[in-house]
């Protein structure tokens, strides 16, 4: 099945209903169906074989990615904070394309490579006049529906490819058709180029629930639409839910009674963030949503339930549900595993390896998927008794001290309850006695003087294993995050190494 039918689908059920809204114009089902055939029909012409998109979200956004699975042809919107370099790199590996961007970002980076290229506004214009009424067959849905190059956190960016079959897949397997009510809209505020954002288009447009897309973050901004648009679900990550709350806290004006579910992820909530947020928002239905690039989005949820729970719960085992990541769909296989492949029991740290229909697992270079279809995520984690996932980071971030696997965030997670403490981050640096040791990085609290270097082991050691003492404690302002909240450890290396 082609995801095109999802919208196919929606247009055919109602098509007068308001499908989408961007900056100010609202876009009916039938009218996104409507410039999704015809820029299938730009695209076939062009000769492309892909359809990037170098922009913030925008009705163009969603025209191409629905216009690209009615061609045939993989969607690939890119990251365009990166630099101009590694664009043009990106740009160059999926040759020749139709791209679609703001004036300034089309004219720079795409003049070249036999790419077609169209600026947001001529592309959607040039789609809706493109429609014949001999539109082609769309087609068949075996391919590939996307192409994501992976974040690079820690390496050059992999393309990551979804086929039709694993996006329907996860589609179906956790919306219902035409479920939602006329007056329900999700706003979608991460960037295009990310599986969330993505997929929360698919899933609301089946869903028959209005978008409203929000270009570029900002705190008042989104309050502002969820307000004037009535939003009754968002999608965000920690960082954003963050600064909304900060926002908040400062006076700005909102009504938000109509927001009923938040859903985050794509990075690490700190406890503290997510407690004051169930307080600030008690109406809100909270869900931790787990996934990646390559499972199609979410694989795993804590749902609203077990949010109340261990926000109310004096049980510390029921609290500390809330530093999980809930548990696995019920499509989806989830292992944990040791170095030799050797299934964890519950309460032991491996890495996760996940298989169903929604996994992918596949690249443009190679298939990760081992003989028997297991996806190895390069997350680490552990399964409690219940069933909940807990993440320890990926894989490639447990420092190895003597030979004893050290997770980073049981240290950061100590370290973040001392009262000074704003932010932290654990990393390997090189140690001569034991080829690695644990460094840390430390963000100060506003307000609050700085703790001493010993203060801090001596707190780590009094909690947890003596291998666990960072043997380097560096202060810095802030630490770095890609755009979607993820810590970019490698660059934390490097400043404690400098």
């Amino acid at each position: 099945m082609n995801i095109a039918l999802l919208l196919e689908m929606a247009a055919q059920a109602d098509p007068e209903r308001v499908g989408l809204v961007c900056d100010g114009k609202r876009w009916t089902y039938g009218e996104l169906d409507q410039a999704a055939r015809g820029a299938c029909e730009l695209i076939r012409a062009s000769g492309a074989s892909h359809v990037a998109l170098l922009d913030e979200s925008s009705e163009a956004a969603v025209i191409a990615l629905f216009g690209a699975a009615l061609a045939g042809v993989p969607y690939c919107p890119l990251n365009y904070r990166l630099a101009d370099a590694d664009l043009g790199a990106l740009l160059g590996r999926i040759a020749p394309a139709l791209v679609v961007g703001d004036v300034e970002r089309v004219r720079r980076l795409a003049g070249g490579d036999g790419h077609t290229t169209y600026v947001r506004s001529e592309f959607t214009l040039a789609a809706l006049e493109a429609v014949s009424g001999e539109f082609a067959e769309h087609d068949s849905g075996e391919g590939i529906a996307i192409q994501l190059f992976t974040s690079g956190t820690t390496a050059a960016p992999k393309a990551a490819i979804l086929a039709h079959s694993n996006l329907v897949s996860y589609i179906l397997g956790t919306v219902e058709f035409a479920s939602a009510e006329e007056s329900e809209a999700t706003l979608v505020s991460v960037p295009p180029y990310h599986i969330a954002g993505i997929a929360a288009l698919a899933s609301s447009i089946y869903a028959q629930r209005r978008i409203v897309l929000l270009p570029g973050f900002a705190p008042e901004d989104w309050l502002k639409l969820v307000d004037a648009e009535k939003v009754s679900n968002a999608f965000v990550v920690p960082t954003m839910l963050g600064r909304i709350i900060h926002a908040l806290d400062k006076g700005i004006k909102a009504d938000i009674s109509s927001l009923r579910a938040i859903a985050y992820g794509g990075g690490k909530m700190p406890l503290e963030l997510i407690h004051r947020a169930l307080d600030l928002f008690p109406d809100s239905a909270f869900t931790n949503a787990y996934g990646l690039t390559e499972t199609s989005s979410t694989i795993a949820l804590l749902g609203p339930d077990e949010h109340r729970a261990a926000h109310r719960s004096s049980d510390p085992a029921v609290r500390a549900r809330l530093g999980s990541v809930g548990i696995p769909l019920p499509t989806i296989e989830l292992e944990i595993r040791d170095e030799d492949g050797r299934v964890l029991p519950a309460g032991q740290t491996g890495e996760i390896y996940v298989r169903g229909d929604q996994v992918s697992g596949q690249y443009r270079e190679r298939s990760a998927l081992d003989a028997d279809g297991w996806f190895p995520t390069r997350d680490a984690g552990y399964l409690d008794e219940d069933g909940y996932l807990f993440l320890s980071g990926r894989a490639d971030d447990v420092i190895v001290r003597g030979g004893e696997n050290i997770s980073p965030g049981e240290i950061e997670d100590l370290l973040l309850t001392h009262p000074a403490i704003a932010d932290c981050a654990a990393v390997a640096v090189p140690s001569v006695e034991w080829g690695e040791a644990v460094g840390i990085a430390v963000v100060v609290r506003g307000g609050f003087d700085k703790p001493a270097d010993d203060e801090l082991q001596d707190m780590v050691r009094s909690r947890l294993r003596s291998s666990r003492v960072p043997e380097c404690v560096r202060f810095v302002p802030s630490l770095p995050y890609n755009e979607m909240g993820k810590l970019l450890r490698r660059e934390v290396k490097a400043l404690l190494a400098s």
